[in-house]
């Protein structure tokens, strides 16, 4: 097919035009010229984040996100996704940030950046509270069904035990209304959105914390250093100004 020379040219230009959209990040002006940053989460992950009764995404991290967006002079427009769609989403520049109680491990780091780490975590294995079977380590998962989030650090720690029989689900509601139905032995998850279930559902106990030593950290588009130093500098700000402890004693205590 022959193109007038022209022609041609527009395409080249569109082409470059979207080739630079879809591989470089969003700039801090950007965002600010947008009048919003896009945050990504998965809102069933109380305290970090969930829905209201007000149909409101709130918690800890979208605290945090309303901060940063304060500091840029935007709103925040939260973008509801599956877990482990968040990070493609990112790749893609649908979202410019992931805050979503994520933590930061050598191969999420390979395909974004993470901030430094803004909260220190470990898994905590969830039953019914019957008495029938309270394990007190992973190991005695084997041979059991065992509910997790797909994509979520308990679904790594539990698939890299053999012989336990791991269910995997979108959203974490789902996972424990298949252990309140007795379709699975116990749901592992982060330790802060397991107590918060416990307390909310008393039909259910931790009948252990696993010591992983996991630490959460803000993601962004892999190379995008200017948003990543901005996020680094807010997390310092809060630090330092005392924002972030009233966060912590807003969420946890």
């Amino acid at each position: 097919m022959h193109i007038k020379k022209g022609y041609a040219w527009l395409i080249v230009v569109f082409l470059l035009v979207f080739v630079a959209s879809t591989v470089f990040p969003q700039t801090l002006t950007q965002i600010k010229q947008r009048g919003k940053l896009l945050v990504g989460t998965e809102p069933t992950f109380p305290p970090f984040e969930f829905v209201d009764g007000k149909n409101q995404v709130v918690g800890f991290d979208i605290d945090i996100a309303n901060e940063l967006a304060k500091r840029l002079g935007v709103k925040v427009e939260i973008v509801s996704l599956p877990f482990d769609s968040l990070i493609p989403a990112l790749q893609q520049g649908k979202i410019d940030i992931i805050i979503a109680g994520m933590t930061i491990t050598e191969d999420r780091a390979k395909v974004v950046d993470f901030s430094k780490p803004y909260f220190e975590a470990n898994q905590a294995i969830v039953v019914r509270k019957d008495g029938k079977f309270e394990p007190k380590k992973l190991e005695e998962l084997v041979g059991k069904k065992v509910a997790v989030q797909l994509g979520t650090t308990g679904d790594l720690v539990v698939t890299d035990i053999d012989g336990i029989n791991v269910v995997r689900f979108q959203k974490f509601t789902d996972a424990f209304l298949e252990l309140q139905n007795g379709r699975v032995d116990a749901v592992v998850l982060d330790e802060a959105p397991a107590k918060s279930y416990v307390k909310k559902f008393p039909k259910f106990l931790i009948s252990a914390i696993v010591d992983t030593g996991e630490t959460y950290g803000i993601a962004v588009k892999k190379g995008n250093k200017e948003l990543l130093n901005f996020v680094n500098q807010t997390l310092d700000i809060m630090k330092s100004s005392g924002v972030y402890n009233k966060l912590l004693q807003k969420w946890f205590e």
